[in-house]
């Protein structure tokens, strides 16, 4: 059995009682929830459907989708739980449409500052060549762990998660463990905190981060580069970079048939992390909902998301906004 949770999208426009209840994922993230809510508000107030949303985990989601329980699965991390996805588009229970974005990343990241400066706060390169996470040995002094002041600190990735255990692995591999200690926030609130902190203060990090995310909306932040992503260095320990993840908009079967023209919308429905980054740090620094930030990009992206929809439809998206 499949326990979630209903709860509305947002308003119903004249006329849309004819038509069915589309009903979205949540699997629990903010990114997703104002994909939702962009996608809804076009669907309510240009297409005039109703529109409700289903919370639970991404493998609860995902069998949802496959079972019919949810229609439209708008940012499905497809690398993240194959063995619960592939099925479901082999079986043809799932209809992949488009790609929301592909160009996500993660690995170890330091604010730009570090590497260029920053005239206007008056602080100057303290790593001008560094570029590559092999680079790190030569700037250790720049990172320096305050408890133990012989070598520096890299911040790593919460414990359980996935990456915590790649980078613990990839540190070694690539020999860091000479010249740094490989400190462990504790959670997700503590790595934001500790990046923070430092930029506020304009102070060295480097350390493991992810995208999309609102951090990267809001601060200057440069990937260091690692060896092309290679599946033979992967497996040999993780010697290259994360490999991105395709981020996928997919629907249950059922909706081909039902809504069409949702489908032609959602096959044309393309964004970026970069945009993704952006409309979470919008949520940050307004204290706002998910269904402000689909409302601020409509109005900012019109030259974007007008072109997913025909004409008359974006004339009453831009009418109910």
């Amino acid at each position: 059995m499949i326990l979630m949770v209903a709860c509305s999208t947002g308003g119903n426009v004249a006329g849309s009682n004819s038509k069915e209840k589309l009903v979205f994922a949540d699997a629990g993230w903010d990114s997703i929830r104002i994909h939702n809510a962009i996608a809804g508000f076009i669907i309510e107030n240009g297409y005039g459907y109703k529109t409700d949303s289903m919370t639970g985990s991404s493998p609860i989601t995902i069998r949802g989708l496959r079972q019919g329980d949810i229609d439209i699965y708008m940012e499905v991390w497809t690398d993240n739980f194959p063995e619960v996805y592939q099925p479901g588009i082999e079986s043809g229970e799932i209809e992949e449409l488009s790609i929301n974005f592909d160009d996500n990343a993660q690995g170890l990241y330091v604010p730009t500052y570090v590497i260029k400066g920053d005239k206007e706060r008056g602080i100057k390169p303290l790593a001008p060549d560094l570029k590559s996470i092999k680079d790190l040995p030569e700037y250790w002094e720049v990172f320096k762990d305050p408890d133990e002041p012989t070598k520096g600190r890299i911040y790593g990735a919460p414990p359980n998660w996935a990456a915590d255990e790649i980078l613990r692995t990839k540190f070694e591999t690539y020999s860091l463990d000479e010249n740094f200690t490989y400190f462990n926030p504790g959670s997700d609130t503590a790595l934001n905190a500790s990046i923070v902190a430092a930029i506020e203060k304009g102070e060295p990090w480097v350390g493991y981060y992810w995208e999309p995310t609102w951090i990267m909306g809001k601060y200057d932040m440069t990937l260091l580069e690692d060896e092309p992503f290679d599946p033979e260095k992967w497996e040999n320990g993780y010697a290259c970079e994360f490999p991105g993840v395709k981020v996928a908009i997919a629907v249950n079967q059922d909706i081909l048939n039902q809504a069409p023209e949702i489908v032609e919308f959602l096959k044309n429905y393309k964004t970026s992390s970069e945009i993704t980054n952006k409309l979470l740090a919008y949520m940050q620094e307004n204290n706002a909902e998910a269904e402000d930030a689909a409302k601020w990009f409509l109005k900012e992206y019109e030259d974007l998301w007008e072109d997913w929809v025909p004409e008359d439809i974006a004339q009453k998206v831009k009418n109910a906004l």
